[in-house]
This record gives C-alpha cells, structure tokens and sequence, in this order.
C-alpha cells in the first residue's frame, strides 16, 4: 500500500504529505477503533505533522450489511464516543467523517434529525459526510436545493453545539449492549448462517439481474464467485428495496426488542422511555417505521410465488412473519397505533405514490419470471424475418430497444424502466 502510494503522488506530482484518514466499517473493526487511533496517535512524529487535527471515517454501509442495522448504528454510536475521547486525551481535534448511503440501510436519513442524533461533544462545529446516488440530485441538484440543504447542515451542526442531544443514561446503555447482541446474532443466523438464504434472496430479488446489467457505478460484487459477504452494500439493500421488503434493514430489530420485553416487562417501559427521551434512539426507530410504511409484504409474497421455487416458500413465509413481529414491537415501543402517526404529510406522499409502485412491482415480478424461464432466456437474440418487422411497427421498436440483450426483445428494457421508477418513488435505495 505505502509503495503504491509513494508511486501515485510521484506520477501525480504531490509534492505535499497527505493526511491520512483511517477507516472503520465492520463491527470488530469499530470495536478496536479507539485502540487504532490511540496507537496511531502514540507516535510523536505522527502527531507533530498532523498539527493538532485529524480525520476519522465512520462506515455505515458495511457495518449494517455485517451485523444489522440495530447493532450496526449503536456500535457507531459508541465508537464516536469513544474516538473523541482518545483525540481528547492526546489534545486533537477530531472530525468525524459520516460515510452514509442514501438508504436507511446505509445509514441515510433527514440530514437534520441525523446530525441531531449524533453523541454529544463528537461534532465540535464540523463534520464531513458523503452524499452518494439519488441524494445527490435530491439534495443538490438546483441552485435553490443546494442552499437548502447547506441551510440544514450548518443549521443542525449549530445546534448539536449550543444545544447538545441528552447522553443515554447507564441502564440505557447496559439494555442496549444486552440486545444489541441478540439482534446481531439474530440478523447473522438468517443472512450468514441459514443455508438456504442465499438461494432464496437470488430467487426472490432481482440481484442477479441487477450485476448482470452493469447499471450500478461499480461491480455489484467484490467476488464474482461470493456469497452475500462479497456484495457491495448497494446492491444488498438496492435488491430488496425493489421488492419493497426491505429485510436489511429491520432484520435483528424484533428479536432484540422481544428478547427485552420477555426478559422483563420493565423493558419495555426503558425502551418507550429511551424513544421519549434520547434522540439517537427515536431517530433509529422512526426511520425504521418509515421504511414498514415503504414497505409491502405482498408484494414480496407475489415475487416469491413466481419467482421462488417452492420448497422454500416456507422460508420466505417465516420471513414475512417476523416482519409482521417486528412492526408491530416498534409500533409498541413508540407508542403509535398505526405507521407515521406522527408524519401525516409523508403519509400521505407514501399513499399517492403506493399505486404507481405496486404496478410496477406485478411488471417486475413477472418481467423478472419471463427472462428466467428457460423458454423465454436466450443467448442469442431470436430471428425476426424482415417481412414481419417491416408490417408491425410495434416489433420494429422492440428489436431496437437494447440491441446488445442477451434477453428477448423488451425484456432488459423493461426491466430497468421497472427498477428505476421503483427507486424514484421509494427514494431511499442506494
């Protein structure tokens, strides 16, 4: 690495160190994150080139694609805690850098609840985020947006100053410990440990199609020949937000709070005061409730019906269930009787919108049904006399839809008009 390095600022002419901005993502990593730092700033010739500043990347898509969404955001949690009071010891400034996708699953959310939701003292008047896919022409794709949105970041990093969020009190933090590994053992059963889990999320989402079509800004793998451990975090989620099931990102929440409420009854009590009073915890918890208002088991169900073979409906049936459980603990623990009680204007956007989505959803699912049926897959494209193209326009237009297909005509074209129009009325999908 440090040769490669030296030969790229030698060919780019960099004249100047540059700084270096470690990396945390998974859940070891972020554990033994305070002791890197802390041994990166042990070195006195480190320091003095550093002048009293530097940078820390936090990962939020890994981290959640490795142990859930619930570990994942709470581990963030404490390693912030935990890094600024390392920088504090060897008297650095430390800036926190966010890496956020534009999904829940990775991280995304208001960019001012997120902010507002941070640990208190880890802000300090300055932040760096990454803003990545379909968030960037939300969030900056006119002038008028751009001020907006730079209204929002500088508005909510003066307030976590002036006004820090509450710090979580000593049994918040033991119940979040004891649940956290539930949930993390839970997500890690099914994702990693469950045989028959890859096969059904190949079977039930349109992941392979989306590698094959080369659609993303990057390989959808890291492996060609991996398993989920291989595949980018985009992909992950962007998969099952098309089927409007959304598992990685409330898989783990149900059977951590189930584990709490039956362990003790008090819990529950705890958890609907920790979503009250702490603001990093209701944050978590009404951006999972937002995606359950996204989301349609139907949906996924009519994906499995044509898609997935049947001996493992069952599995995807169990699923199902549990997000029934989930959704109805998370309801409990915020005290709500129905999804954004509290947000009826998103409510109602979610509403107008379902429709259009649903319709695109049956065209997907049996889209996605013709090009895996081995009548319909083929590696050629299929002969069509010129006679017929010359007396059916409509066949005409197919044939030049996607020349370059290794699907019949219309299929591939089909396919991502169906996906793109899923992503824009979900919003957060990448």
């Amino acid at each position: 690495m440090y040769l490669r390095l030296s030969f790229c600022k030698r060919e780019c002419h960099v004249k100047q160190p540059l700084r270096v901005v470690p990396l945390f993502e998974k859940l070891d990593d972020l554990e033994a994150a305070p002791a890197a730092v802390a041994r990166l700033f042990s070195i006195e010739w480190y320091r003095n080139r550093i002048d009293g500043k530097q940078e820390v990347m936090i990962g939020y898509s890994d981290s959640g694609k490795d142990a859930g969404r619930f570990s994942a955001a709470w581990q963030l949690y404490k390693a912030q805690e935990e890094l600024i009071k390392v920088a504090k010891q060897f008297g650095v400034k430390l800036t926190m850098f966010h890496g956020r996708g534009g999904t829940v699953g990775r991280g995304g959310g208001p960019t001012h609840l997120a902010i507002l939701s941070q640990p208190p003292d880890t802000i300090h008047g300055s932040l760096r985020v990454t803003v990545q896919g379909e968030v960037i022409e939300q969030l900056f794709g006119e002038e008028h947006l751009c001020f907006r949105t730079l209204q929002r970041f500088t508005a909510a990093t003066l307030e976590h100053g002036m006004h820090p969020p509450v710090s979580p009190k000593p049994e918040w933090r033991v119940l979040m410990d004891e649940i956290g590994v539930v949930a993390t053992e839970k997500y890690r059963s099914i994702v990693f440990k469950e045989p028959r889990f890859v096969e059904y999320f190949r079977l039930a989402t349109p992941e392979l199609e989306y590698g094959r079509m080369n659609i993303g800004s990057r390989p959808s793998k890291r492996k060609p020949s991996g398993g989920i451990e291989s595949l980018r975090a985009i992909p992950w989620i962007f998969a099952w937000t098309q089927t409007r099931f959304h598992l990685p990102v409330w898989l783990g929440f149900g059977a951590a709070f189930k584990y709490a409420i039956k362990k003790d009854i008090k819990n529950l009590y705890m958890l609907q005061e920790m979503y009250k009073a702490w603001p990093f915890f209701r944050v978590t918890i009404d951006l999972v409730e937002m995606v359950f208002a996204k989301g349609d088991p139907g949906i996924a169900a009519l994906y499995d019906k044509l898609l997935v073979s049947e001996d493992l409906w069952s599995f995807g049936k169990c699923l199902r269930a549990n997000y029934e459980e989930t959704k109805g603990l998370l309801l409990q623990i915020a005290g709500h009787k129905d999804l954004l009680e509290g947000n009826l204007h998103l409510k109602q956007r979610l509403r107008l919108r379902d429709s259009y989505i649903t319709t695109l959803n049956v065209l997907q699912a049996y889209t996605l049904k013709r090009i895996r049926d081995s009548n319909y897959h083929v590696k050629l494209r299929p002969h069509i006399s010129k006679e017929y193209v010359e007396s059916s326009k409509s066949a005409a237009e197919l044939v030049n839809l996607n020349p370059t297909s290794e699907y019949a005509p219309g299929l591939e074209d089909t396919l991502i008009l169906t996906m793109k129009g899923i992503a824009a009325g979900m919003q957060n999908t990448g």
